[in-house]
């Protein structure tokens, strides 16, 4: 295969890949911030003495996680507009990716909060700290601790779900293999690379975990 792998167009459209690297890298990162702070705020509303509320956040959650992305996406790109609301492809991307995957941090927030002692919220209550405290400085601090993997999992999911935005036209690193194949009608070389990048991501999300992960005060048992 490496006999007739083109190397001398891979870097001719080099510059391309980078241009959509680098749009790969924010789009995830924004969707990825998004993400964490939409599954935050759905994991308490999930867990309010509030039915009403536990149930907005339940139809949420599961409404996403049971049907798929590209389905969210196409709603958003094309039922917005219908409604009146006009929205750039990249924002549009970045609240599918962020609803989509804000759903699957809010089960994965919830299980750590579920695991931690009973015992230590007593002692939050007993020692005067509001609702609110108690998440800040005792309950999240461990429980997203105890879910750096799957958090981790979830955010590599995230980046190579983003290569759907390349079917609304935003130029990110699948739009750059597809752009490669229909100019040369190189596949191999076009794809592999694209793949090649989405590795580079994945190694660098690998390594922050591992970094994270030794200097969090909270961490699982080994």
């Amino acid at each position: 295969m490496l006999e007739t792998f083109n190397f001398r167009v891979i870097l001719e459209y080099m510059p391309l890949y980078l241009q959509c690297f680098a749009a790969t890298l924010w789009l995830s990162a924004l969707s990825l911030l998004g993400a964490i702070l939409v599954g935050i705020i759905a994991c308490a509303m999930r867990l309010s003495q509030s039915r009403i509320i536990s149930r907005i956040a339940g139809v949420y959650i599961e409404s996403i996680r049971s049907t798929p992305l590209l389905a969210q996406l196409y709603f958003f790109y094309f039922g917005l507009p219908s409604l009146g609301l006009m929205l750039p492809e990249w924002v549009t991307g970045i609240i599918a990716l962020t609803l989509n995957s804000g759903a699957y941090y809010a089960e994965i927030i919830r299980a750590g909060i579920q695991a931690i002692p009973y015992g230590q919220i007593e002692a939050g209550i007993a020692s005067g700290l509001s609702y609110f405290q108690r998440m800040r400085y005792i309950i999240l601090p461990q429980a997203l601790g105890m879910t750096i993997r799957p958090m981790l999992g979830q955010a590599i999911v995230l980046v190579k779900d983003s290569s759907l935005l390349s079917l609304i036209s935003i130029a990110e690193l699948t739009r750059a293999g597809q752009l490669l194949t229909s100019d040369r009608f190189m596949p191999a070389e076009g794809f592999l690379t694209t793949a090649v990048f989405y590795l580079i991501i994945y190694y660098m999300l690998k390594g922050f975990s591992s970094w994270s992960e030794k200097r969090l005060i909270f961490r699982e048992a080994h």
